[in-house]
């Protein structure tokens, strides 16, 4: 890539994450941020938030954005990619609308957003723009200079996102007992979300089926399975499964969820099984409860050797990819050559999220897109 440390137009980046309590007092309150306008009563929320009480009311997910954070500086520092990085997110301190109102005062202009979710789907993306849309606002409410703010493509697909999490699995196949190794089953796990979001995720042309968010994992899966093969020369059956429903019981979700997945491969005679959680970019609480708690307790309780294979979270490898994703975002807006770096069949993602894309049940303003009210 031409001036491949060249960053213009941007001034920098924020890394925009979810947020979690660092504390039992914090539980309820940031359930009541995640959950706000929907009327949940605070008993029900402290029923939800026994997951985090278990784990001492914090949530991992804070200190692991930390570790990306370092990783990040570190690997530009030693490229000399000169961009400041800023972290704000949408549920808990630091909170997206305070880190925005950081940067407009240092004098940042032209800010590229990273996402801690890696796929096309409304929680995933869409949200989050419109939550950038909704502290633009509030910006602009206080009279401040707005910035002019893009987000990195979906980075499913990038070698640096798809190679810790094959290492990942590989570990996990050679961890298992020498006798059950050859004849396990990879479970690739993903958030489930409700089927009418996932058939409307990614642009209007990919709708339909799962839309692009099934799409995009079953493509990551492909690629990972075929990478294990070709280092294992065993052929491995996988699937795509799902977790951490929380929706009403009425409502449709993708499924199967990976405890019941468990169950019927235990009843096909399956010997063991890698669960590898290639929807999650950390080993955050859905990671840390749904996987090695709840469907561990479910392996143990069938008799069935289960390994769960490491998120990408900090590795250098992640943080070079988002490097890369940076320069190449750079190169397009300034009009230079870059060539995106993709595995699998569906090629890099768009830059910009067209009209249509992951569309919200109730229309809103969503910043960094084609639709976007802050062009």
């Amino acid at each position: 890539m031409s001036d491949a440390l060249d960053a213009t137009p941007y001034d920098a980046l924020l890394l925009l994450s979810f947020g979690g309590p660092e504390g039992p007092d914090d539980v309820v309150p940031f359930l009541e941020n995640v959950t706000r306008g929907r009327g949940i009563p605070k008993e029900r929320l402290k029923e939800v938030g026994q997951h985090y009480f278990l784990f001492g009311g914090v949530s991992p997910i804070n200190d692991q954005n930390r570790a990306l954070l370092d990783a990040l500086r570190k690997d530009f520092a030693e490229h000399g990619l000169d961009l400041p990085i800023y972290w704000g997110n949408r549920n808990w301190a630091p909170y997206l609308t305070d880190t925005l109102r950081e940067m407009v005062a240092d004098g940042r202009r032209r800010i590229l957003v990273l996402a801690t979710s890696a796929y096309a789907s409304y929680s995933g993306c869409r949200q989050y723009r419109e939550n950038l849309a909704d502290s633009l606002a509030a910006l602009e409410a206080e009279g401040l200079e707005l910035p002019k703010i893009d987000k990195l493509r979906h980075y499913f697909n990038h070698p640096g996102f798809l190679a810790p999490m094959i290492d990942g699995v590989l570990a996990s196949l050679a961890d298992l007992p020498e006798d059950v190794r050859a004849g396990a089953h990879i479970a690739f796990t993903t958030h489930s979300v409700p089927t009418a979001a996932a058939d409307t995720s990614g642009p209007v042309e990919a709708h339909g089926e799962g839309g692009a968010y099934v799409e995009e994992h079953l493509d990551v899966a492909e690629v990972i399975a075929e990478a294990v093969r070709e280092r294992t020369g065993v052929d491995h059956p996988w699937r795509l499964v799902y977790q951490s429903r929380s929706g009403a019981p009425h409502i449709p979700w993708l499924e199967p969820d990976i405890c019941d997945h468990l169950e019927e491969l235990h009843g096909a005679g399956v010997p063991a099984v890698v669960m590898a959680p290639i929807g999650f970019v950390s080993d955050h609480m859905e990671v840390l409860y749904d996987l090695d708690t709840e469907a561990t307790a479910k392996a143990e309780e069938l008799g069935l050797p289960v390994r769960r294979s490491a998120t990408v979270g900090d590795d250098p490898r992640f943080a070079a990819a988002i490097r890369d994703l940076v320069l190449e975002r750079a190169a397009a807006e300034s009009g230079r050559e870059a060539t995106p770096c993709a595995l699998g069949a569906l090629g890099a993602s768009h830059h910009l999220c067209p009209v249509g894309c992951c569309p919200a049940r109730a229309p809103r303003p969503a910043a960094a897109g084609a639709d976007s009210p802050y062009a």
